[in-house]
């Protein structure tokens, strides 16, 4: 390691094959014809006292040159997106480096930010569920796969020689009727034998279905023998079959299991389709994959009944209701009371009993409404005197109305304090679409895989047994996935979930997260420039740093 006392100095001539970057005439800031060599390839550390121009010289002089230069090696085409580096006060810089500046910046306080996508971990993990995960209905949890005519034949074709077997069309599954219209287009379209609910049928007979008993019909499209000269026929016939079912394909093997089919990823048996899987399919920043509910944030801000009515013991009277829009009840005025005042005669109950003493029916009348049915209330206003057919929402439905349709930030914080953050009921905190979170792969999902910690990670991964086509496939993603793991952990991060938030880190955590992202890309050549790079860390950080 070398150590500079950046406090100016004499320079002294050296051979110009040196390996060092040559500064001369440094005149940023605090510094005054500064004249320097750095050596390369080496830990070079900048000390001095505070105002003694260390950033002037790392930041504004050696980073904004280095960046400077490599931004105009671009096209100016590539150079419009990118911010423009003003020329630093310097006489002139040899034997620099494209720079890369790591520096104090805050952490991302963004809540969709996490541990995986700053260390673009999560990136290559959407990458790996897209290409080598299994699917699964997200019903039932059946494995579905979309295949081609050509991978049907072939997996039909792997069955033993002579085995003798039946090409079946599901054109109904599990739906009530008679299904005569069906069975008659069938007939016209030259087809001789249908399997109604297990059993065959002969078309030409007459088939009486009960209206009221939910069946499944499979049209019989080929009988054949497996043989390798089927190859042609065997393709022509599950064409066939995939057309008229829209899709699916049963292969009933005679003294062997039947065989099901899809050309889309969907589900036989609950008729689930699923969209085509892309790594954009398992981002929760994405609408394709964001769970719809909490818009892929993983928790929901809910009016909490325990903060609308805090005290239990009160009565409407006395104030039961603490929410905004309710106050006026304890008065006896305004159209809330009123139409409190009708619930009461319509549901058999009083405003002047204590909340927790209703009956569960009358407590859910009020906390979730009436359910769309009307009571009459009897209001006076200021236009006069009416009754009116009212619909009671509930009180929580009508928070949330409110918080919803208000401008006012001041009324928007009101609301906020009778409401709690809670998980997602729909994706369980999991951020993503039910579909996304049945895509498994080594048993688990996306979300189960993000909430190991690195070091867990790491030991999983390790023991992961893939098929020879998903190892050929996911061999270069985990490969690329486990070396930024190990950099987290030779940091010492290896305690950290790669779902956990982002804002929740202390500095020291973000700061060693933004070094093994830079460090851990493996570049060589590159200088890398670093504001105070031990803030907020343990002396065997340091250590780990340094290493």
């Amino acid at each position: 390691m070398t150590t500079v006392n950046n406090c100016g100095g004499a320079y002294q001539k050296r051979h110009p094959h040196d390996n060092y970057i040559r500064i001369r005439g440094a005149n940023a800031n605090n510094l005054q014809a500064v004249d320097l060599d750095i050596p390369r390839d080496k830990l070079v550390v900048l000390t001095g006292l505070s105002g003694s121009g260390k950033s002037s010289l790392a930041f504004d002089t050696i980073y904004a040159e280095g960046q400077r230069r490599y931004m105009e090696s671009l096209s100016s085409y590539a150079r419009q997106f990118l911010g423009q580096m003003e020329k630093p006060d310097v006489e002139s810089i040899e034997g620099l480096s494209p720079a890369i500046s790591i520096d104090q910046k805050s952490t991302n306080r963004n809540p969709r930010s996490t541990v995986g996508t700053v260390t673009e971990i999560y990136d290559y993990m959407r990458l790996l569920y897209a290409r080598i995960g299994i699917v699964h209905c997200p019903n039932c949890g059946r494995v579905i796969s979309r295949q081609s005519v050509d991978q049907m034949v072939d997996k039909i074709m792997e069955l033993p020689e002579r085995t003798k077997i039946q090409l079946l069309a599901p054109v109904v599954r599990g739906r009530k009727g008679r299904h005569e219209k069906l069975l008659e287009n069938a007939k016209k379209s030259g087809y001789v034998r249908v399997r109604i609910d297990g059993n065959i049928y002969d078309l030409s007979e007459e088939i009486a279905l009960e209206k009221n008993i939910k069946h499944t019909i499979e049209v019989v499209i080929d009988r054949l023998v497996v043989k390798p000269s089927i190859e042609r026929r065997l393709t022509d016939s599950c064409e066939s079959a995939l057309t008229l079912s829209g899709g699916l394909l049963t292969v009933d093997v005679t003294d062997g299991e039947e065989l099901t089919f899809s050309q889309s990823f969907s589900c036989p048996d609950c008729g689930i389709s699923i969209d085509e899987i892309e790594p954009r399919s398992f981002s929760f920043n994405n609408p394709f994959g964001a769970c719809p509910d909490c818009l892929g944030l993983g928790y929901k801000m809910e009016f909490d009944i325990d903060l609308v009515i805090p005290d239990k013991s009160l009565s409407i009277h006395e104030g039961a209701i603490a929410a905004p829009g309710w106050q006026s009840v304890t008065g006896r005025k305004g159209f809330a009371y009123a139409l409190l005042k009708s619930l009461g005669k319509e549901y058999g109950f009083d405003l002047d009993t204590p909340f927790g003493k209703y009956p569960k029916k009358v407590q859910k009348v009020l906390l979730e409404g009436t359910g769309g049915r009307e009571v009459s209330v009897h209001y006076r206003g200021m236009r006069g005197v009416g009754d009116y057919d009212v619909a009671f929402d509930g009180l929580i439905r009508n928070l949330k109305q409110r918080y919803r349709e208000t401008f006012s930030d001041t009324m928007k914080a009101e609301y906020e304090s009778f409401m709690r953050i809670t998980p997602c009921h729909t994706c369980g905190g999991q951020r993503l679409k039910k579909s996304s979170l049945a895509v498994t792969v080594g048993g688990i999902n996306i979300a189960k895989m993000t909430a190991k910690t690195v070091d867990d990670l790491l030991v999983f991964l390790d023991k992961l047994q893939l098929t020879k086509q998903a190892h050929a496939i996911g061999d270069l993603i985990l490969k690329e996935i486990r070396a930024r793991l190990m950099f987290l952990h030779d940091v010492g991060l290896g305690y950290l979930t790669l779902d956990r938030m982002a804002a929740s880190l202390s500095g020291g955590e973000a700061q060693r997260i933004r070094l093994s992202t830079q460090i851990g890309s493996g570049l060589v050549g590159v200088a890398y420039i670093l504001d105070e790079p031990s803030i907020g860390l343990h002396q065997r950080d340091n250590q780990k740093l340094l290493a």
